[in-house]
């Protein structure tokens, strides 16, 4: 059973563990406190048998929010994971009054690309070298949730 919720602080040696095993830029412990303490953060989580098996950061100011990151263990993925993650975003932006989501993606993240696609976001534009480790242009994304 797949459980979806907002993350304790608790969690968040979770998720640096996370970070540090699936991005090549992981975010620190401090940055994930910090992000964890902010009023306009939310941080969602995915737990699989009491195990944390993925997580979203969502920043939101007014009617925008920005999903900073998105992952999955490498062993979960391809389970629908994300995609519930996804929806429990939209029933938060819902609750909030948040009517645009926007992102970046690597150019080379096709995976990515397709998913975010599959749940209503469109490419804005590129942000160019955006990204380091390896350097790579950035795809901005948006979707109007009009909700």
């Amino acid at each position: 059973m797949l459980e979806i919720h907002e993350v304790m602080e608790e969690d968040l040696p979770d998720i640096e563990r996370l970070e540090q095993n699936i991005f090549p830029d992981p975010w620190s412990r401090k940055g994930l406190q910090d992000t964890w303490n902010q009023a306009h953060a939310l941080i969602l989580g995915a737990w699989q048998e009491e195990k944390l098996v993925g997580y979203l950061i969502f920043y939101h100011v007014l009617d925008e929010g920005e999903i900073a990151r998105i992952a999955v263990e490498e062993t979960r993925r391809c389970h629908g994971v994300a995609g519930r993650m996804m929806e429990e975003l939209f029933c938060c932006c819902e609750r909030d009054g948040i009517t645009k989501i926007m992102l970046d993606v690597r150019e080379s993240n096709s995976v990515a690309i397709r998913f975010y696609r599959r749940h209503g976001f469109a490419e804005d534009g590129i942000r160019k070298k955006y990204y380091e480790n390896p350097t790579e242009n950035a795809i901005l994304m948006s979707l109007e949730t009009g909700r």
